[in-house]
C-alpha cells in the first residue's frame, strides 16, 4: 500500500510537469497532496502513532481540498491565463524527467546506505524535490511557480514521513503554519500580477 501511494505521488509529480492549463495543474497538485494525506494516514496507523494521523487528516484537508480551492478562487478574481505553456519544449522535459529521475536516485544512494529501511523512498523523495523545482523554473507565469513551492513543500513532507516514520507534530505544525502564510503571500503575488499587466 506504501509503494502504491509513493508511486501515485510521483506519477501526479511527474504529470504536473508535462500539464499546459492551470485548472488541471491544480487539480494534479490536490491529487497529489491526496496521496500524500493517505500515505500519512496508513503509516500512522501501521506504527501506531496519532500525530502522524492528524497531520494526515490535516493534509488530506488544508492541502487537497482548502489550498486548490483557494488557487482556483483566486486565479479566477484575478483573471488569470489559463493557458501555461512550458519554457522548456515538452520534447526535452520528456528526456530531462527520466534523466533527473535517475540522477537523483544516484545522488541519494550514500544517505541510502546509512539508512536500513525505507532507503528507496528517501530517494523517491529528494526526485520529487527536485521535480518540483523543475516544475517552478519551467514556467513564466506566477500560478505554476507557486504550485511548485507548494510541491517542494509537499516532498519536504514525503522526505520527513517515509524517512523517520514520522515528524515530531511541533514540526508539522510549523509547516502547516508556513503554508497559511504561503496562503497570504500568494493572494499578494497575484495582485500584483494584475497591476503589473
Amino acid at each position: 500500500m506504501t509503494n502504491l501511494l509513493i508511486g501515485l505521488f510521483l506519477a501526479t509529480l511527474i504529470i504536473s510537469l508535462f500539464t499546459m492549463r492551470l485548472y488541471r495543474l491544480i487539480l494534479w497538485y490536490s491529487l497529489n497532496s491526496l496521496a500524500l494525506a493517505f500515505l500519512a494516514l496508513h503509516i500512522g496507523n501501521e506504527i501506531g502513532d496519532k500525530a502522524m494521523v492528524i497531520s494526515g487528516v490535516f493534509t488530506l484537508l488544508l492541502k487537497a481540498i482548502a489550498i486548490p480551492y483557494i488557487l482556483k478562487r483566486i486565479s479566477i478574481r484575478f483573471n488569470l491565463l489559463r493557458d501555461i505553456t512550458p519554457n522548456i519544449p515538452i520534447h526535452y522535459s520528456i528526456m530531462l524527467v527520466p534523466a533527473l529521475l535517475v540522477f537523483t536516485f544516484y545522488l541519494s544512494e550514500p544517505i541510502t546506505n546509512m539508512i536500513s529501511s525505507n532507503a528507496n523512498y528517501v530517494a523517491v523523495s529528494i526526485s520529487s524535490l527536485f521535480l518540483s523545482l523543475l516544475l517552478m523554473m519551467e514556467h513564466k507565469n506566477i500560478a505554476p511557480k507557486i504550485i511548485g513551492f507548494l510541491s517542494i513543500e509537499n516532498s519536504l513532507f514525503l522526505l520527513g514521513t517515509t524517512a523517520t516514520s514520522g515528524m515530531p507534530m511541533l514540526i508539522e505544525l510549523g509547516i502547516f503554519f508556513d503554508l497559511l502564510m504561503a496562503i497570504v503571500v500568494i493572494n499578494l503575488l497575484f495582485a500584483h500580477e494584475e497591476a503589473t499587466e
